[in-house]
């Protein structure tokens, strides 16, 4: 018996994960280590970017319900 989907055309194709941390990297070629810094750069990027809403959103809300003096 096969893997789950491999018996079913119609099954979604999985796609294995870009790149798992702490996975051994002794297989990948250059240029496959070269895309997966820049995705993880991108991804690196996009997680400060989600922090610096947050941030300014819970500094909204703060000022928001600062009891008044």
């Amino acid at each position: 018996m096969g893997r789950q989907g491999e018996d079913d055309p119609f099954a979604p194709v999985r796609k294995p994960p870009e790149h798992v941390l702490g996975q051994p990297l002794d297989d990948l070629s250059i240029e496959e280590l070269k895309l997966r810094i820049e995705a993880l750069k991108a991804e690196i990027s996009r997680l400060e970017d989600a922090q610096r809403a947050k941030s300014a959103s819970q500094a909204s809300a703060a000022a928001f319900f600062k009891p008044a003096s």
